[in-house]
């Protein structure tokens, strides 16, 4: 390897002159090859900077600097290509690294100092320029993710076996995914439901819940009383989603003999229903086979039973009733009910009860919703549990 300082050969004996000759092709064949410019660069000329000798780098010079093109790796017998861009037929780059590396069975995008490698799919060039990419993460060690080789069915979605084999495959909810949750009390008729398609292999599809069978009940809010109180305020269950309500009331006690049944309506929040238009009957029938009635007009609550017994040996007041509330309709009455009962007296007669009542204002006027339950002035209520259904229209 060897440089010249002159290219051009000077008229010179001819002795000089072959030896002059020969530096030059020497310099010519050897890519002018040295740890510096040659001292005979012009702009344009290339040279060859073997101060790095096992990866010596190709360079040429414009007239002012060097710019380096390639370094040639004598070990590996490769060429890394520098610089800011390189097009070789329709492949284009402007990283000023290598990022694609083609060997015989894989394709390498090399990643960044900041972020992983990235593939891009750009879109139909008629319609815009944007694109799709897949980009490298940050992984501990190695993951190869084998594509599955054929297409799936509709609605499938791509799996893995945990073991990077993909493949399409029918999707299932693991329940453990709602635990925790908030529950709702109430349902609109577009929220929706998951469910299984038998007909299309137990694929999941959803349906609104104006699409399933009605009359289906719903529950709404359960009071749960174990200790004295003088009232039980079930609030806030009356609303326009329905109509119809059942409401299950289960070991009512009194704390002590002759303790009552009476309920009232809310509304707002919180507030009673105090006003003088309850009207309310009811039948009872007693274990020897008597029968005596319970009603009222014009009172400020509705009796469904009085004189109940207090020992919880005897059962305590149960009952279920009906209640018929149309939040919807401004016009007629605030609300109705009917339903039946058992209880024990404070002589220990049992009772079978068959009851209704209505509350004789404009739902306008009242508007209900909820209701309240006390057990007169005798007692106050020592334990019941309320459960209030929304039945479906």
């Amino acid at each position: 390897m060897s440089q010249v300082s002159q290219i051009t050969i000077d008229n010179v004996a001819f002795g000089t002159f072959r030896s002059n000759l020969n530096d030059t092709l020497s310099a010519l064949n050897t890519t002018q090859s040295g740890t510096s410019r040659p001292s005979s660069a012009v702009a344009g000329t290339i040279w060859l900077d073997t101060t790095t000798a096992a990866s010596p780098t190709l360079k040429y010079y414009d007239g002012a600097d060097d710019i380096s093109l390639a370094t040639l790796d004598h070990s590996a017998n490769t060429v890394n290509w520098l610089d800011s861009a390189v097009s070789v037929a329709g492949l284009t780059t402007t990283a000023t690294g290598t990022v694609l590396t083609l060997q015989d069975t894989n394709i390498e995008v090399s990643g960044g100092s900041t972020q992983g490698g990235e593939i891009r799919f750009k879109e139909d060039s008629d319609t815009g320029s944007n694109y799709t990419a897949l980009k490298a993460g940050n992984p501990a060690s190695n993951v190869t993710f084998t594509l599955p080789i054929a297409d799936g069915t509709s609605g499938q979605a791509i799996t893995t076996d945990g073991s990077g084999a993909l493949s399409f495959s029918s999707v299932s909810v693991d329940e453990t995914l709602i635990t925790g949750q908030t529950a709702i009390t109430s349902l609109a008729d577009t929220d929706k439901f998951l469910v299984s398609d038998a007909s299309d292999s137990g694929n999941l599809k959803y349906v609104e819940k104006q699409y399933l069978p009605s009359g289906t009940f719903n529950l709404i809010k359960t009071e749960n009383v174990t200790s004295s109180t003088s009232a039980v305020n079930v609030t806030e269950v009356f609303s326009t989603t329905y109509d119809t309500y059942l409401v299950l009331i289960y070991r009512y006690l009194p704390t002590a003999d002759g303790g009552e049944v009476r309920i009232r309506f809310l509304t707002g929040t919180n507030t009673e229903v105090s006003g003088a238009n309850y009207d309310y009957s009811a039948r009872y029938f007693d274990q020897d086979g008597s029968a005596t009635s319970n009603t009222g007009n014009n009172q400020t609550f509705f009796r469904i039973a009085d004189s109940i017994d207090s020992p919880s040996a005897n059962g305590g007041f149960n009952a279920s009733l009906w209640f018929n509330v149309d939040k919807n309709n401004s016009s007629g009455c605030s609300g109705t009910f009917n339903g039946t009962a058992h209880f024990a007296d404070a002589s220990a007669i049992n009772h079978s009860v068959y009851t209704s009542g209505i509350y004789q204002d404009s739902t306008s006027s009242v508007s209900p919703t909820g209701i309240k339950f006390e057990a007169g002035a005798l007692a106050n209520i020592a334990s019941v549990k309320i459960s209030v259904y929304g039945v479906t229209k």
